[in-house]
């Protein structure tokens, strides 16, 4: 394919995360965020409730974690059921594009997690490197 016809190919496309007015780059943002991804990650074992999802996004406040899900919620990944008990009982899952988006996360979650040894390694030879 040539330059040109990669070119046209590109402005065809609705959206474009690379372009500061796209719409998508605020998804991209929430999905990728640090709260965000431990979340989505979460949610992809199942559904919790909001304390519980707390205890499994291990270090993120009450506050950060009720913007992220908010966020998730509005961008269509995170469907919020409240159930009228006494007290109010709230749960979080993903919806089917929450699943989609997900399921990619972990893989990328996955392969981190895997070459952990390799980052680490690198991190010292790195550090070594830049404190002589």
């Amino acid at each position: 394919m040539s330059t040109t016809q990669e070119r046209t190919e590109e402005q065809d496309l609705p959206y474009d995360v690379f372009s500061r007015a796209c719409p998508s780059r605020g998804t991209l943002e929430h999905v990728t965020g640090r709260w965000g991804a431990l979340t989505l990650g979460a949610l992809h074992e199942g559904s919790f409730r909001f304390n519980e999802l707390r205890r499994r996004v291990d270090g993120v406040s009450e506050k950060m974690l009720s913007q992220t899900l908010h966020a998730l919620e509005r961008d269509g990944l995170v469907h919020r059921e409240a159930q009228p008990t006494n007290p109010p009982r709230v749960d979080y899952e993903l919806t089917a594009l929450g699943r989609e988006v997900a399921e990619r996360l972990i893989a990328l979650i996955e392969c981190l997690e895997g070459r952990m040894d390799d980052v680490l390694a690198s991190r010292e030879r790195y550090d070594a490197r830049v404190r002589a």
